[in-house]
């Protein structure tokens, strides 16, 4: 078997490749924003390489990669295992479900953790076929990962990039929750049935109009650009309608910095329930944990929208006066996320816990989103990629 060095070539949707112990540990965001504004939970979401993957073109038939995953799991609350997807020349070939690792164990009553070391593991890829071939290795969008070692029965190559460069933030619903393995999040769905080269900074609990966020992404290469805010502002009760509107200004002029022209798309909300009418903070009911349907609440006052309350009318109302106000900008536009994930919808595939899609809704949610946004007389039907020659 030969052994491939792990090195920026390979992996895409991933900003920089962090040194460990064991391998290489794909980062989405840089060292200096890690480093400068080390929030735990940003620390945590960021380190997950949702959107992340090993892109090789190669006529290997059987490709080996060892990995050693760190999981979080929360006491009284049953969570998923992450996965590993495997695609060939753009079709599904399979997933591996991770087993080994290790585990982050926290009491959301105490906030206390324990560590329980686990074992790598080694993920197979066989019967790839004759032939070269494009095999693409999805990394686990709820786990972190350490990438040990890659190896396989013929060379592997970094695969050519196609399609343009697609860069959109957005919160735990664009990094994937409650998906069950890659590229079943909707931003991946999208990105592939759109025939875009997906680099995901959907992070959650962080989706918060930082300035940070909107400098990474001015400086970020991008053919099209999207942002979906609000769903943490309203849950994380961080805002008041005062201070919302002119950081989301900021937040795009930030991005106009640095992509002058380029299609920039925001998004507001999908349809949540909870926080429709209803403002933050967001919390997990207490009556729910050690179920099997553990569920989120709104702990605000239903209607209460006085000294600039923020609920998701309230949220949706803002961006859509945002977008109206810079009309002087032919290539900003904006989409109600009820495009998305409605009312209707809601009351046919009602989020599990309250706050998250599942994989049939992220679906659903992903291919309404290719077809509005990538489809005929969609905003990025036309996009280039100059940009896309970068990891």
């Amino acid at each position: 078997m030969i052994t491939t060095q792990l090195t920026d070539e390979l992996i895409r949707g991933a900003v920089e490749l962090e040194s460990s112990e064991r391998g290489v540990r794909p980062h989405r965001l840089p060292r200096p924003i890690r480093e400068r504004f080390a929030d735990p939970q940003l620390t945590l979401v960021e380190a997950q390489p949702s959107g992340v993957r090993v892109a090789v073109r190669t006529t290997s038939v059987d490709i080996g990669m060892q990995v050693h995953a760190t999981r979080v799991s929360y006491r009284g609350a049953t969570r998923a295992r992450g996965a590993i997807d495997v695609v060939v020349d753009d079709v599904f070939h399979h997933s591996h479900v991770l087993t080994g690792g290790d585990t982050i164990e926290m009491d959301p009553h105490t906030g206390t953790r324990t560590f329980v070391p686990g074992a790598p593991e080694l993920v197979t890829i066989n019967a790839l076929g004759p032939g070269e071939k494009t095999v693409e290795i999805w990394l686990p969008h709820n786990e972190q990962i350490d990438l040990i070692a890659l190896r396989s029965d013929a060379p592997l190559q970094p695969a050519p990039p196609s399609g343009p460069l697609w860069l959109h933030h957005g919160s735990s619903i664009s990094q994937g929750s409650n998906a069950t393995s890659p590229t079943r999040i909707w931003p991946v769905v999208a990105a592939l049935r759109g025939g875009a080269q997906l680099r995901n900074l959907g992070f959650g609990g962080s989706a918060l109009v930082d300035p940070f966020m909107a400098r990474h992404m001015r400086d970020t290469p991008a053919d099209v650009i999207s942002v979906k805010l609000g769903i943490n502002v309203v849950n994380h009760d961080s805002m008041r309608l005062r201070s919302f509107v002119p950081a989301v200004h900021g937040f795009l002029d930030t991005i106009r910095d640095g992509h002058p022209v380029t299609p920039l798309l925001l998004i507001s909300p999908i349809q949540c329930p909870i926080h429709e009418d209803t403002p933050g903070p967001g919390a997990i009911d207490p009556t729910t944990l050690g179920t099997d349907s553990v569920q989120f609440i709104a702990t605000g006052k239903k209607g209460d929208t006085t000294l600039g309350r923020l609920t998701l009318g309230v949220v949706r109302d803002a961006l859509a006066e945002i977008i109206d106000s810079r009309s002087e900008d032919p290539n900003l536009h904006y989409l109600d996320g009820r495009t998305l994930y409605g009312r209707r919808d809601a009351q046919r595939h009602p989020l599990p816990d309250g706050l998250h899609p599942d994989t049939d809704t992220h679906a659903l949610i992903g291919q309404r989103f290719a077809d509005n946004v990538f489809g005929p007389g969609g905003v990025f039907r036309k996009a280039r990629h100059p940009a896309a020659a970068t990891h």
